[in-house]
C-alpha cells in the first residue's frame, strides 16, 4: 500500500512541477532576464569607472549554458525534478499521517496536507527570507543566507509538526475547533521567535569595510567618486514582481499536488476517514 501511495504522490509531483514550470516561464523568466541584463549593466559602468581610475579589470568567462538553454531546460527540468521529489516526500508524509491525525477522509487529509507542505517548506521562510532574483544579494553571503534559510526551513516543519501533535492532544480538552486555534497560535508565536532571532539579509553583509559595498542585500545607484549616479539600483518592481511570481509558483505546485492527490489516495482507499493504528479485538470469555 505504502509504495502505492508513493507512486502516485510521485506522479502528482511530476504534473505539479510542470505546472509551475509553464507558470515561471510565462511569468517569472522575464523578471529573472531583467535582473541579469541589470547585472550586466552595472557591471559595465563598474568596469568603466575602473578603467578611469587605473585600476585593472579582470576578465569574465563565458557561459557553460545559454540563456535559451537555462530558461527552458534548465528551469524545466529543475521545477519538474523539484516537483517529484516534492510529491515522493508529501506521498511519506501522507502515509504516516493516514489514521492518526483524526477522523479524516484520504481527500480531506490530501488537500490538508499540501496546505500544510506549502507553508511549512516555502510560505514561513519566504516571509523571513524572501527569494531573490540575479543581482539581489552579495557574492560573499551566499553560505551564510543558505545556512540561515535551511535553519529556518527546518524550525518552520518541525514547529507545525509539533503544533499538530499539541492540537491532537487539546482536542479532547478544549474541543477540535479551540484546539486548533490554540495550536495555530503556538505555531505563530514560535515561528515569530525564530524569525525575529535569526538575522536579516542586510545584516549579514553589514561590514562595508570587509565587503566593501553598502549593508543592503538590493544594490544601490552606482556613484562615481564626484558623487555623480552613473547606474541607477535595482528596479524595487522587478524584485516585487519577481517574489510574487516565485511565491505563486509554489503555491500552485503544492496547490496541484494536493488536487491530483486527493482524488487518486480516494479511489485508492476508498471515501472512508480510515485509521492505521491496530484495533484490539475482545474475546469473549
Amino acid at each position: 500500500m505504502e509504495k502505492r501511495i508513493i507512486a502516485r504522490g510521485a506522479l502528482a509531483g511530476v504534473i505539479a512541477g510542470l505546472l509551475a514550470f509553464v507558470f515561471a516561464r510565462i511569468f517569472a523568466e522575464p523578471r529573472i532576464q531583467d535582473a541579469i541584463d541589470y547585472e550586466s549593466g552595472r557591471d559595465e559602468a563598474q568596469e568603466a569607472l575602473d578603467k578611469a581610475a587605473g585600476l585593472s579589470v579582470s576578465e569574465h568567462g563565458g557561459e557553460l549554458f545559454s540563456r535559451t538553454i537555462q530558461a527552458n531546460v534548465g528551469i524545466g527540468v529543475g521545477m519538474i525534478a523539484f516537483g517529484l521529489a516534492m510529491g515522493a516526500l508529501f506521498a511519506v508524509a501522507y502515509t504516516i499521517c493516514l489514521g492518526r491525525v483524526g477522523n479524516v477522509r484520504p481527500r480531506t487529509l490530501a488537500l490538508l496536507l499540501a496546505g500544510a507542505g506549502f507553508l511549512a517548506l516555502y510560505l514561513v521562510p519566504f516571509v523571513k527570507y524572501p527569494a531573490n532574483p540575479p543581482a539581489v544579494g552579495h557574492e560573499e553571503t551566499i553560505g551564510q543566507r543558505s545556512a540561515y534559510y535551511l535553519i529556518m526551513v527546518l524550525a518552520s516543519v518541525l514547529f507545525l509538526i509539533l503544533a499538530v501533535i499539541l492540537g491532537q492532544r487539546l482536542r479532547h480538552r478544549f474541543g477540535t475547533w479551540n484546539a486548533a486555534l490554540l495550536a495555530g497560535a503556538a505555531f505563530v508565536i514560535a515561528v515569530g521567535v525564530v524569525m525575529a532571532v535569526l538575522p536579516a539579509f542586510g545584516e549579514l553583509s553589514s561590514n562595508v569595510a570587509e565587503y566593501g559595498h553598502h549593508a543592503t542585500e538590493t544594490p544601490q545607484p552606482l556613484r562615481d567618486p564626484q558623487g555623480t549616479i552613473v547606474f541607477p539600483g535595482f528596479d524595487a518592481d522587478v524584485l516585487y514582481d519577481f517574489r510574487l511570481y516565485s511565491l505563486g509558483a509554489q503555491l500552485l505546485l503544492w496547490a496541484a499536488i494536493g488536487l491530483l492527490f486527493a482524488p487518486m489516495a480516494e479511489r485508492l482507499l476508498g471515501n472512508r476517514p480510515v485509521r492505521t493504528a491496530p484495533v484490539r479485538e475482545t474475546t469473549p470469555a
